[in-house]
């Protein structure tokens, strides 16, 4: 595991660095941080109720002679921080989980530090009822334990000075601003002359804050005389990015001029007078997930409003309940409407504001109304934020619209990964298992960072009832429960054994396989198919479903969760025998073998040629045939047929976004993956809208809730192991098949990241000669198959022609 973040620069260092400096350790060293109780001990505020609403500045100041080359601490807190040093801000954390598991960070801050007085504080918030509903919460606490004789002197106890924070009041969340299901937490609203500024800094004067509150040590997870409600674990995965963003367009200015390109550039200030109402509505261009930060001098009296939303409008009333986003470049007669801050500025020179959290937007309005005293926003910029992935992965071709496709998903994979994958970046930010899996092999595909999987992994691990099955999103303060999505675990566990073996990572997790298998077997009927399930048998959002859930007959019987728990018991099954448990996975085998032939007995309508959804043969849907072809419910040479009328019957219930990734699975195991490009229409369809990512359902009749929607990005995916070819051919991706799917592509060029070095093709097509350049990495060998030809492939560059 990686072992610290130094914070000059924010990079995740992979390697181990041992402690240099010559004097003696006292306290924790590293090894000991998770066998004993630290040192250091949790601190709050007092006289404050812990458990309530509230923003909270930590400091400890202290000398040094010398700075030392390493000076590691360890922190975390409850629910969050950020870092300072001397001023600077260096980090925020902690990586979310759950009590059980609540993660620490650790740091070397020595990049930071300076001889003499010495600075580090931490503004600590604890949202409380307001939270989002990924953060899981005890009480306001902040823990810091340093390494080595030095860093001790940061151990978080009586010593450390606190202050309450007055200047923030959270603002809930309101439906007439942003519509349907919002859990991201609060917006805020800042009183400037209220705020202790310069507080992070060395020359601050805390000479009236309070003594912090000592609660319990801090207590690894797992030791026996555990004090504390905290179970502490070492973050997984590195600090998010961070990366200046500026605005691109002004598209409307009212109450004032339309401020010059300058100003976008953070090279001019914009000056608003006295007793002035103006409103500038900005355009991202592209769809982001940043923190704002506003700049500003005088103002005294002023309010500051920043507006997020994902697009415009149109101004049916209620413009909340009735408007429509329609094409989301189109600006002329619609309305911004979406969650806001406000900051109240004091008057004084180069006041930054920045909320707390991230905001999501692709459309900025900013609000100002000036009273005596006029204020000039010095800038508006912002700092662009998601989990760290660099794309190793390319993909072009003669088509520049699969460029466009490209491109939009790996936005969207990328705003919607954090420190967890998540659903949307605007409503929820939660991680659900069903999105995630997909969301971990456009990572698989696309990056060598297996972190995020990895963390993803674990959750759900973390997340399992006592029944045995998964959470359906976690972490999350409220449970919910989608028994299908813990089939999508463990199929993302299968996906990262067959792109990257990592079987020390996986062993611990299979009985946790077993039990959600087994939660699911108990509960077959004597029909053979499942009966009735319990929570929110969720599998598709697509019209008939009712709430996403297939038809069921009285039974609580469905074609479709059958099949569903059939494809979960054969990736189960690949992970068993990989691990050497034969029998188990011949038992998966052979169950869900009988499954599928109860389904193709009770749910086969030989009028329709489809299976239905149920054995009452009322209601029919790709979902549940798509899944048949995938399990061999259909014999293998009536697969073809199939898919091809399920692609072309409207009468059949449709896949959204998201089920489409499973169909082009079923169309690939068909042999009708050369249609793969053709299915791409809707992706084009949200291209002309200009969308800049994907959405999560079609907009028929309606507008889609939320503009970014990674379960939707899965073409990243197809472009490069369907369209390229290029898919593993043993697990651990030890050897490779390379199947291309051209469609009507003549050229086409991709490269795709493989833990020994890069994958690269080059395809040149002219009628039925194809022209293939092939490199390989040193140590990978495979197999080159083209309209039924078959050819080896060695390590390095080779060309073939057919």
């Amino acid at each position: 595991m990686p072992r610290f973040y130094r914070t000059g620069d924010f990079a995740f260092l992979v390697l181990f660095v041992a402690l240099t400096t010559s004097f003696t350790l006292r306290g924790l060293a590293e090894s000991d941080l998770q066998k004993q109780a630290w040192e250091a001990h949790w601190i709050s505020c007092p006289e404050v109720p812990r458990r309530e609403p509230g923003v909270f500045h930590f400091r400890r100041s202290f000398d040094l002679g010398a700075v030392p080359a390493q000076f590691f601490i360890h922190l975390t807190a409850d629910n969050r921080y950020e870092l300072f040093v001397n001023g600077k801000r260096v980090a925020c954390g902690p990586a979310r989980g759950d009590l059980n598991h609540w993660r620490y960070d650790t740091l070397d801050i020595a990049p930071h530090l300076r001889s003499g007085k010495n600075v580090v504080a931490a503004v600590v918030w604890n949202y409380a009822g307001q939270a989002p509903m990924a953060q899981m919460t005890f009480e306001t606490g902040l823990l810091v334990q340093g390494e080595g004789s030095a860093a001790v002197v940061l151990n978080t106890d009586n010593k450390w000075k606190v202050r309450a924070d007055n200047a923030l009041e959270m603002i809930p969340w309101d439906e007439r601003k942003v519509r349907g299901y919002f859990v991201v937490g609060p917006g805020e609203r800042w009183h400037g002359d209220r705020y202790p500024w310069g507080w992070e800094t060395p020359e601050y004067d805390d000479s009236d804050w309070k003594p912090a509150l000592v609660l319990s040590p801090g207590c690894p997870r797992g030791i026996q005389d555990s004090r504390s409600r905290w179970m502490l674990v070492p973050r997984s995965i590195p600090l998010m990015e961070e990366k200046l963003e500026r605005l691109r367009k002004v598209v409307r200015s009212t109450g004032i001029p339309k401020p010059a390109e300058a100003f976008l550039e953070g090279k001019a200030p914009l000056t608003i007078q006295a007793n002035t109402q103006a409103t500038l509505l900005f355009d991202q261009a592209y769809l982001t997930t940043a923190y704002p930060e506003v700049v500003i001098q005088g103002g005294r009296g002023a309010e500051i409003t920043l507006v997020y939303s994902e697009s415009l409008l149109t101004p049916e009333e209620p413009v909340w309940e009735k408007g429509q986003k329609q094409n989301r470049n189109e600006t002329e007669g619609k309305v911004m409407i979406g969650y806001e801050d406000y900051f109240y500025p004091d008057g004084r020179e180069h006041r930054l504001f920045r909320p707390l959290w991230w905001r999501c937007y692709r459309y900025l309005q900013l609000e100002v109304k000036t009273a005596a005293d006029p204020v000039t926003i010095e800038d508006l910029r912002a700092n662009f934020t998601a989990y760290p992935f660099e794309a190793r992965a390319r993909f072009e071709s003669d088509d520049p619209t699969l460029t466009s496709i490209w491109d939009v998903g790996w936005r969207t994979a990328r705003l919607c990964a954090h420190e967890t994958y998540m659903d949307t970046p605007f409503y929820e930010q939660l991680q659900y298992f069903g999105d995630t899996r997909i969301q971990a092999l456009i990572s698989l595909h696309m990056t060598l960072d297996n972190r995020l999987i990895k963390n993803a992994i674990e959750l759900g691990d973390e997340s399992r009832i006592p029944d045995g099955i998964t959470q359906s999103r976690y972490p999350s303060a409220l449970p919910q429960l989608i028994p299908p999505f813990s089939l999508f675990w463990i199929g993302m566990m299968r996906d990262l054994w067959w792109y990257r073996g990592d079987t020390e990572f996986l062993k611990p997790f299979l009985p946790g396989v077993r039990q959600a298998v087994g939660w699911f077997e108990s509960r077959l009927s004597t029909s053979g198919l499942l009966g009735h399930l319990e929570w929110w048998d969720f599998t598709d959002w697509t019209d008939p479903f009712n709430d996403g859930v297939p038809p069921q007959d009285a039974l609580g019987q469905s074609s479709v969760l059958s099949l569903q728990f059939a494809l979960g018991l054969l990736e189960a099954a690949e992970l068993e025998e990989g691990f050497g448990a034969l029998d188990r996975a011949q038992h998966y085998r052979t169950l869900a073998a009988k499954i599928a032939g109860k389904v193709r007995q009770s749910c086969w309508d030989p009028s329709r040629r489809f299976i239905a959804d149920t054995p009452e043969k009322k209601s029919y849907s790709q979902h549940a045939n798509l899944l048949a072809v995938l399990v061999d419910a259909i014999p293998a040479q009536e697969q073809r047929d199939l898919i091809d009328r399920v692609l072309s019957d409207p009468q059949l219930t449709q896949c959204s976004y998201y089920f489409r990734y499973y169909l082009f699975r079923a169309m690939k195991k068909a042999g009708l993956a050369d249609r793969y490009l053709e299915q791409l229409k809707p992706w084009q369809e949200m291209l002309s809208k200009g969308l800049t990512t994907w959405a999560e359902e079609p907009e028929i009749g309606h507008s889609s809730r939320s503009d970014c929607h990674a379960w939707s990005a899965h073409p990243n995916v197809d472009l490069l192991a369907t369209v390229a070819g290029i898919e593993p051919a043993k697990p651990g991706f030890n050897e490779v098949a390379i199947r291309p799917h051209l469609g009507v592509l003549k050229e086409l060029r991709a490269t795709m990241p493989h833990p020994w070095g890069e994958i690269s093709v080059h395809y040149e097509r002219e009628g039925n000669k194809l022209k293939a350049e092939v490199f390989l990495p040193e140590k990978l060998s495979g197999w080159f198959y083209w309209q039924g030809g078959r050819r080896s492939l060695h390590a390095g560059r080779q060309t073939l022609s057919f």
